[in-house]
């Protein structure tokens, strides 16, 4: 198997990756971001209000996305396993 299609497997799994964990890692930031800032404003230190917030945040988010994800998944599988038999020389 040449380097280069080795490489070029790696950055498209690298990539969908990314894509697929991206809304909810950035969701998760932002919440995290308010949560902080609302609880140094008030001065509210528990952990368990970040936590909770950020767990029903990226739930929400992954329910509204989930048919998105999942058709991302199987079109990068689909394309991956039709292109198998050109992969084994």
């Amino acid at each position: 198997m040449p380097q280069g299609l080795v490489i070029d497997l790696a950055r498209d799994a690298l990539v969908h990756g990314l894509l697929l964990s991206g809304p909810l890692l950035a969701v998760a930031l932002g919440v995290g971001l308010l949560v902080s800032v609302l609880q140094t404003v008030t001065q509210v230190q528990e952990q368990t209000v970040a936590f909770v917030a950020k767990l029903l945040a990226v739930g929400a988010v992954f329910l509204l996305s989930l048919s998105w994800l999942l058709q991302t998944a199987v079109k990068y599988t689909a394309g991956l396993l039709r292109s198998v038999p050109g992969l084994v020389q």
